[in-house]
C-alpha cells in the first residue's frame, strides 16, 4: 500500500519504519523542512523517507495521523484537498474529542480510530526506540470506515498485535481512563509512572477513577469501578519506568492535551450533570502551567 504518515513523532516514526519493513511505500509529512528525512530503529541502519511529497500524498491509500489530539485539525484539514475520497484516514492519539471536531470535514473519507498501547521514544530526530510492546486497536469512525476491518491484517503483519473492535468507543474510553488517572499526576508532579504506587496518590487516584466510572456509565459503556481501578494499577506498574506525554510536555513547557483528555472527560460528565470535582482540580492545574508558560516573555 502507498501509505503517508503525518507527524513522526515517536509513534508514527514507529509505525514508519515498522510498514516500511512490511514493504510498503511509506512517506512522511512533518513540520521540517527536509525534502527527505532518515530515521533508524533501535540500533538498525536508517531508513530515508520521502517528507512533504505532495505527489505521494495524494497517491496514499492510507494516511495514519499520529499528532498530538490538538494538532488533529490543523494537521488534517489543508491535506484533504490532496487526497482521494477513497483515501482511508486513520487516527492514533491520546484524548478523544479532536476527530468529533472534524467530523463534517472528513466524512466523505473512510475514517478509522486506533488506539495502541506500543511504546516508543524518540530521544532525537533521526532515531526511534521502541520502548514497550503493546497491542492495537481499531475501529469505525464512520459508515465508510467500517469496510476497513482489512487493516488489521496490514498493520498486524507490520507490527503486531493488531485487532479490530466493533465497540472502539469502549476501547477508547479505556485508554482515556488510564490517562486521566496517569497524565496529570505524573505531569504535575514531575514523576515516572510508577512512582504513582506511593501511597500519597491511592486518595486522589480512587477520586479520579469514581468519577470516571460514572461518567462512562452514564455514556453506555460497561464498566466497574473495581474493573477501572485494576486496570489503571495494572498499567502504572507495567509502564512503571515510563515517562507520561503529559510528564514530557510539561517538562519542556509545551501544550498539553489535557482539553482532549481531563478535558473530554469534563466535557461529558457536563453533558450528565455528573460533578467530577477531582479531575476539575487537576485540569485546572494543568491549565494554570500552561497559561504560565505562554505568558512568559
Amino acid at each position: 500500500m502507498n501509505i503517508s504518515i503525518i507527524g513522526p513523532g515517536a509513534i508514527g516514526s514507529l509505525w514508519a519504519i515498522k510498514l516500511s519493513q512490511a514493504g510498503h511505500n511509506v512517506s512522511l509529512w512533518s513540520r521540517s523542512t527536509n525534502s527527505s528525512i532518515e530515521i533508524s530503529l533501535d540500533d538498525q541502519t536508517s531508513i530515508p523517507f520521502s517528507n512533504n511529497n505532495i505527489e505521494k500524498l495524494s497517491e496514499s491509500d492510507l494516511v495514519i495521523f499520529t499528532v498530538k489530539a490538538w494538532q488533529v485539525k490543523e494537521a488534517t484539514i489543508p491535506l484533504l484537498q490532496y487526497l482521494d475520497p477513497d483515501t482511508i484516514l486513520m487516527f492514533m492519539h491520546n484524548g478523544m474529542g479532536a476527530v468529533d471536531n472534524i467530523a463534517t470535514q472528513i466524512d466523505a473519507h473512510p475514517v478509522v480510530l486506533a488506539t495502541t498501547t506500543q511504546a516508543a521514544f524518540k530521544p532525537n530526530r533521526n532515531n526511534v526506540s521502541h520502548t514497550g510492546i503493546g497491542q492495537t486497536q481499531l475501529g469505525a469512525f464512520n459508515l465508510k470506515g467500517q469496510q476497513c476491518t482489512f487493516l488489521v491484517d496490514v498493520l498486524e503483519h507490520a507490527l503486531p498485535v493488531v485487532s479490530w473492535n466493533p465497540e472502539i468507543k469502549t476501547a477508547l474510553w479505556t485508554k482515556l481512563a488510564i490517562n486521566c488517572a496517569i497524565n496529570p499526576l505524573t505531569g504535575l508532579e514531575q514523576i515516572k509512572n510508577g512512582d504513582l504506587v506511593d501511597k500519597k496518590f491511592s486518595n486522589v487516584l480512587r477520586s479520579i477513577i469514581k468519577e470516571l466510572t460514572q461518567v462512562m456509565q452514564a455514556e453506555s459503556i460497561t464498566c466497574s469501578f473495581s474493573e477501572l481501578e485494576t486496570n489503571v494499577n495494572k498499567v502504572i506498574k507495567a509502564t512503571a519506568k515510563n515517562n507520561s506525554s503529559m510528564k514530557q510536555d510539561m517538562f519542556y513547557q509545551r501544550k498539553t492535551e489535557i482539553d482532549f483528555i481531563n478535558g473530554y472527560l469534563i466535557k461529558t460528565a457536563l453533558k450528565h450533570q455528573i460533578d467530577v470535582p477531582v479531575n476539575q482540580r487537576l485540569f485546572a492545574q494543568v491549565k494554570e502551567q500552561e497559561n504560565r508558560w505562554n505568558h512568559q516573555d
